[in-house]
């Protein structure tokens, strides 16, 4: 996800009304394995903070999106105004848009996880994510120790969110990207084998691929483990424009990653690029026949 846990802050109020998609509109949501194109809101954040949701929820359906990742209100600032999960889900449903899985801080999961669980289904969500268990990483490397303390924290909170019918899942970022110590593996590696598969699905960030691999090994090699994406353009060529590059305008076989992520179990896939990229990625992601 690319991003920092901050403190909340006070959002503007009044967002302007919004609409359901016209038909016309429904028409063009597909995409690749016949699921609907997704988008992580975070890039959009300024415009949460600033009291428009409701006008970012209506820009995204009138360009085909059709589910959105949202952040919990707790532990990200600019989505502190999205508090109130009733009127989340009120502008969400005027929108034709559906919030199937959010991005939530580790600290605020360790201490009112009860509380973000009833958000999360209020909002309509099935699955609940961290984008990192944050171990200790010392110049890029981690202890194993480390990595098994991670883990089995990571594991008890999967129960108890397994418990009240949510998926739990990790996204890949610092912390899963370290290398152990005295091993040589990523820690996202040795992760994928202490989580316990059921409790705890992976969500792969396309841009992290540059470390972590290629999708497709693992979506191969993992069956059924990794429940969502995150894409975005990535430049082998240029590994600097991973953030820069609309999804179908990069180096990368798409119509070899969207089968191989069937095969790794994959449901949903968010863009998650600024709003130009965006727009170009959605309308790639529409013309995609996998």
């Amino acid at each position: 996800m690319g991003y920092k846990t901050e403190e909340c802050g006070k959002a503007a109020k009044g967002a302007p009304a919004s609409h359901f998609p016209s038909a016309a509109e429904q028409s063009i949501s597909g995409g690749p394995l016949g699921l609907p194109i997704g988008s992580q809101t975070y890039p959009h954040r300024q415009r949460i903070k600033d009291g428009d949701f409701a006008g970012l929820c209506r820009d995204m359906a009138a360009i085909g999106i059709r589910e959105v990742e949202l952040c919990d209100p707790l532990s990200f600032a600019e989505f502190e105004s999205l508090g109130n999960a009733k009127e989340v889900k009120r502008i969400l449903d005027e929108n034709g848009l559906n919030c199937p899985s959010g991005h939530f801080g580790l600290d605020v999961l360790r201490t009112r996880q009860q509380e973000m669980i009833s958000w999360a289904k209020e909002v309509g969500m099935t699955q609940m994510g961290v984008s990192t268990l944050r171990g200790p990483i010392q110049d890029g490397v981690v202890t194993m120790d480390a990595v098994k303390r991670a883990a089995e924290e990571y594991n008890q909170m999967a129960t108890v969110a397994s418990s009240a019918g949510l998926q739990q899942f990790l996204h890949d970022e610092e912390f899963e990207m370290a290398k152990i110590e005295g091993d040589g593996r990523l820690t996202y590696v040795a992760l994928l084998e202490l989580l316990d598969p059921n409790l705890v699905k992976m969500q792969f960030q396309m841009s992290a691929m540059t470390v972590i691999g290629d999708p497709v090994v693992y979506f191969n090699k993992y069956p059924g483990r990794f429940i969502s994406l995150h894409l975005q353009g990535v430049d082998l060529n240029d590994r600097g424009r991973a953030w820069k590059v609309a999804v179908g305008k990069d180096s990368l076989n798409w119509r070899g990653i969207f089968p191989a992520a069937k095969v790794g179990g994959v449901k949903n896939y968010f863009v998650e690029l600024n709003w130009d990229l965006t727009k170009e990625s959605v309308t790639y992601l529409q013309t995609l026949d996998v």
